[in-house]
């Protein structure tokens, strides 16, 4: 029987010709399709739709058939849905205030309109395809995030809830979303202007956002106690974020996002410096505050941040792509997958993947490295 490696789960050509797909879930546990597929492809659309499932946290263990079986009422998708969200796990764990709001919004927005009133055991295949069809194709990612999210509540209606007997959700390639805004990084030159444009207390956040490339909300809820100037570390414990106008605080956007980051030494003075300046002498006093000492609003950062990135003629800038900059700094060092995913904080190596292809240049590094060898040899 052949088995071919892959970045994700495994595939297999069974003596009868078909293909049998397999992958290890976050738990640890292998699991298999409850059948085997005619054709490979077939097999690897399987094995990606588990995938996207578990990088977007809509993954849950397959059900297993009830000893017994039970009744369950039959409510309409909305009133489902809803019920779906609150109940949702995650590794064990409820769906994070932000990943529940966005879920709500993607409902209200783009799939509870259509289908509201029809019991979830009435939703067919042709009537996804019909609502997937006019769903706005100038925004692609919202489009595959409303179909995932489909797809993984009616998966449930399948697995758990004996509901459907099989998810009518097969749009296939519908789950996925091409990257229509490809960030290119600052170089060292840019990102020297784009800090130095910034107001002062704003400048290490800047530094931080690149050089250590934590998220946005890892930085406004940075305190004195997460900054180890001794060891050149920050300690990435929690992160803000904006939910229905206020702030909730709570861990990061993944497990691997609690992490100690090294401190690159070029920014240490400069992070020794707004400490000195900016930052309340508590230990639990907030490196970035706003004026009234909570959290730093989005919108008085990105007032000086346009203006900067104007400065250094790259308009084309988001806050995010300091991140990215950072990421493909790290990369271009020739830190290994694993290295950049415990730095980014990645649980999954497909994103850490993006910034090690970003690493422009070092394809041809590698290829002047190859022809020393040959110098070196030769003399």
């Amino acid at each position: 029987m052949a088995r071919e490696r892959r970045s994700f789960g495994r595939i297999r050509k069974l003596p009868s010709g078909r293909y049998q797909a397999a992958y290890i879930g976050p738990n640890n546990i292998v699991y298999k399709a409850d059948s085997t597929f005619a054709q490979k492809v077939d097999a690897e659309a399987w094995l990606t739709d588990r995938r996207r499932e578990i990088d977007r946290e809509l993954w849950s263990p397959p059900g297993e058939k009830p000893k017994k079986s039970k009744k369950v009422k039959k409510d309409n998708f909305e009133v489902y849905a809803q019920k779906w969200v609150e109940r949702r796990m995650v590794k064990g764990r409820p769906l994070k205030p932000r990943t529940k709001a966005h879920y709500t919004k993607l409902l209200e927005q783009h799939i509870t309109p259509t289908f509201k009133g029809k019991p979830v055991d009435a939703i067919t295949r042709d009537a996804v395809e019909r609502w997937y069809r006019r769903l706005d194709g100038d925004t692609p990612t919202v489009r595959a995030h409303s179909y995932s999210l489909l797809r993984a509540i009616l998966e449930t209606a399948v697995v758990d809830d004996k509901l459907l007997d099989a998810n009518p959700c097969q749009v296939r390639g519908a789950g996925t979303a091409e990257r229509r805004v490809r960030p290119k990084p600052l170089n060292v030159a840019q990102l020297a202007t784009l800090t130095a444009s910034m107001p002062e207390k704003f400048q290490a956040m800047v530094l931080l956002a690149s050089w250590t490339a934590l998220r946005f909300g890892e930085l406004v809820e940075l305190r004195r106690r997460d900054i180890d100037i001794d060891n050149a570390v920050v300690m990435v414990r929690r992160a803000a974020v904006r939910v229905n106008g206020g702030w909730t605080v709570g861990q990061p956007k993944s497990d691997a996002g609690s992490r100690d980051v090294a401190i690159p030494p070029n920014i240490i003075p400069a992070l020794e410096d707004h400490l000195k300046k900016f930052v309340g002498p508590g230990k639990d006093a907030l490196l970035f505050p706003a004026t009234n000492g909570g959290h730093l609003q989005p919108s008085t950062l990105y007032r000086h941040f346009y203006k900067a990135r104007t400065a250094a003629k790259r308009e084309d800038l988001r806050w995010h792509d300091l991140r990215h900059s950072g990421a493909v700094l790290a990369a271009q060092t020739g830190a290994t997958l694993a290295e950049l995913m415990a730095r980014l904080g990645h649980s999954t190596p497909q994103a850490a993947m993006r910034y090690q292809h970003a690493a422009q240049g070092r394809d041809q590094q590698i290829a002047h490295r190859m022809a020393a060898i040959v110098t070196d040899s030769s003399t």
